[in-house]
């Protein structure tokens, strides 16, 4: 077997021209990078792979002049480049180095090497997620994985930065990752790109000794010595690819087939081949969307066919950091080291809990579950238990539990005696509740409600319903599955400045772990002494070192104000688009910024259901995925945002000549997206 470490150099660099031979403590850059490549255990030879440019003759001269072997290809396509200096030099296995990275640690990448060779994988990194110093990066592959992405990448920041259509197909690729243990050093700069990194580099080199090849560790302890030197930007990596991706047209020419003999495969085994509803086939266009996911990247996922999109759906809002959140991710891995499931309770379990007493207007004491509808059927038992009555009066979506689902038209095996005790009411009805409640008198044991959806809680509205439901003895839960540490971190009772009795809090609480919690007045919570509510995983431990990350980190970035503002402008930019191609009287966005909900609206030229689905359709193939609503997150970049509003864009002005043409339905051979269910009017 032949393993090969390939070094990507050119001369030319837009903003740091020549910087390959560049002097570096007496020698150019890229001989820092071939003496580190020359002392990884298990490389046979090392290449220098350049392009056929002028520029870089002097980068083939200096390979001859100093024996180091070079190809030279394409300056473009440099995966084609990279794959021909593999080919032509007989590599079975491929180690890709970068010649802008003259502190690369040879141990770290003979870790990466032995990844790929011991775990049997196609690819392995230490990138995917990136965790190291940016400057320490490598990757290696397997010469078939190799062949099979220069054969079939398309895009084109795929075919110039050479391994993302690797990294990113991999329910056709097993794929490992080199993970640092040492935290918090992912942002520190230790490439060369600009002349500020020549010159951090400089000062590094002259603490070091000879031109031995260097150590993490060894620069670590540099700097740890001279703080003054400490180099980095945690918003500046991997800005080429960036800049590529964004360059990059929209790519409608997206295909499902993987999706679709997933798919075939899952509805053998599972009921509608997914765990939820909202995440299944009947709630996007048929035969033209991604079914199942691989993976994601901050606010990007890929599907098992390989197709990339900016992800609107967030995980149904549990995703509020992003895809691989370091922070969190580093927390559950340290918790992972301890333990998942104990025998008796945690210290976290009170660590988090304060947090959410500091945070949160209406919490006294707490206790956790493990979704959104733990929370709000606890919120349900308590308000029954303290009260000793059993009527529940019902404003929004609450879960899947009997006691609300029994109010809908999804009620098959629920009892009725069960549906009968749930009513329904109209969001700033306040007549509606009074009249409800008098019918009933001393009946109501509470009324639970989404303190905002689709529109913002009139002036007042919020208070007086607490004093309406308070006059009838009936206590005011507020479901916050949704609007918890998004409004606000204390959520929208926070942001609204009304504290409730009893509130369930879940989805964003612990960036797309499973934990939910129902927090409320000390009295009130102290029966949860008396009722049942238990559960083997109420303080499993994974979810609870993610979720105190997550508050931690919502706190100390003010990821809250951020999506009001990243949402407003998405949400005003899309009206701009809408009214630009006249279909705002069939399409629109209704709600508030951080949870922007698409509406649809009957139109001569097709029904609300035609409208949802071509626009999802259309979205879906220009590369962003959504289903219901703008679901923010605090990883959504300008990038993001950017390909959101091309899509919308585009979807806009598809709808448009759709409409004009008329008769929309017919031509989508009715297969039209069609809700869950339906909410009963109020009995």
């Amino acid at each position: 077997m032949t393993t090969l470490a390939i070094i990507q150099a050119r001369m030319g660099s837009a903003r740091l021209p020549g910087k390959m031979l560049m002097d570096l403590a007496g020698r150019p850059v890229l001989a820092h990078v071939v003496a580190a490549a020359r002392a990884i255990a298990g490389v046979d030879k090392v290449v220098v792979a350049t392009s056929v440019e002028v520029g870089d003759d002097a980068l083939a001269q200096w390979c001859d002049d100093h024996d180091v072997a070079c190809f030279r290809g394409s300056e473009k396509d440099v995966l084609e480049r990279f794959t021909g200096a593999a080919r032509a030099h007989g590599a079975d296995v491929v180690l890709r180095l970068t010649g802008d990275c003259p502190l690369l640690d040879p141990e770290i990448a003979g870790q990466v090497l032995a990844l790929l060779i011991e775990g049997g994988a196609d690819y392995a990194s230490n990138v995917d997620p990136a965790s190291w110093p940016d400057g320490l990066d490598c990757e290696a592959m397997t010469m078939a994985a190799l062949e099979t992405a220069a054969a079939e990448a398309r895009r084109p920041s795929d075919r110039e930065h050479v391994t993302p259509f690797l990294r990113n197909t991999k329910a056709r690729f097993s794929t490992l990752n080199l993970t640092c243990s040492v935290p918090g050093l992912a942002w520190h700069r230790w490439t060369l790109d600009k002349a500020d990194d020549l010159a951090f580099l400089e000062k590094v080199a002259a603490h070091l000794p000879g031109d031995r090849p260097v150590s993490m560790t060894a620069v670590l302890a540099i700097l740890r010595d001279h703080p003054e030197l400490v180099h980095g930007n945690r918003a500046a990596r991997n800005e080429g690819f960036d800049a590529s991706v964004a360059a990059e047209p929209l790519d409608r020419e997206r295909t499902y087939e993987a999706s679709h003999k997933m798919l075939t495969r899952a509805e053998a085994v599972v009921p509608l081949g997914s765990q939820t509803f909202s995440k299944s086939r009947i709630q996007l266009p048929p035969g033209e969307s991604p079914l199942f996911l691989t993976h994601g990247e901050g606010g990007r996922v890929w599907d098992v066919d390989g197709n990339e999109y900016v992800d609107m759906v967030s995980g149904l809002l549990p995703v509020v950091l992003g895809y691989r959140d370091p922070d969190v991710d580093r927390a559950v891995r340290r918790q992972l080291d301890c333990g998942i499931s104990f025998s008796l309770a945690t210290k976290m379990e009170s660590d988090l809990a304060e947090r959410l007493i500091r945070h949160v207007p209406s919490a006294e004491m707490v206790r956790f579950g493990k979704n959104g509808t733990d929370a709000t059927s606890a919120c349900i038992r308590l308000a029954r238990a303290f009260t000793g009555r059993d009527r529940i009066a019902l404003c929004g979506y609450h879960g899947w539990q009997d006691w609300y689902v029994g109010a809908t038209t999804r009620n098959r095996g629920i009892p009725k005696a069960v549906s009968e005790l749930s009513h329904m009411v109209a969001y700033g009805d306040l007549e509606a509740v009074d009249q409800l409640m008098s019918q009933h008198p001393g009946e109501f044991a509470c009324l639970i409600l989404e303190p905002t959806n689709v529109v913002e809680p009139p002036e007042g509205y919020l208070e007086t319903l607490r004093d309406l439901v308070h006059s009838h003895g009936a206590l005011l839960v507020f479901d916050e599955v949704i609007t918890g540490f998004r409004w606000a971190l204390g959520g929208a009772q926070a942001y609204y400045g009304i504290t409730p009795d009893l509130s369930a809090f879940g989805k964003a609480m612990a960036n797309g772990l499973p934990i939910c919690a129902v927090v409320g007045r000390a009295d009130i919570m102290m029966v949860m002494e008396e009722i049942f509510f238990s559960s083997t995983f109420g303080g499993e431990a994974l979810s609870l070192a993610g979720a105190i990350a997550t508050v931690d980190k919502l706190e100390d970035e003010h990821v809250p104000a951020l999506l009001w503002q990243k949402g407003a402008q998405l949400m005003a930019d899309a009206r701009a688009i809408t009214a630009r191609h006249g279909v705002e009287d069939a399409l629109g966005l209704v709600g508030s910024a951080p949870w922007a909900i698409l509406s649809y609206r009957d139109h001569e030229g097709g029904s609300a259901a035609a409208v949802k689905t071509l626009f999802l359709r259309e979205m879906i193939a220009s590369g962003v995925l959504i289903n219901a609503s703008h679901n923010v997150s605090f990883a959504h970049d300008r990038a993001d945002m950017a390909r959101v509003l091309a899509a919308w864009d585009h979807a806009a002005g598809v709808l448009a000549g759709e409409l004009a043409r008329g008769g929309l339905d017919q031509r989508l051979d009715n297969g039209l997206i069609r809700p869950v269910f339906q909410v009963r009017p109020s009995a």
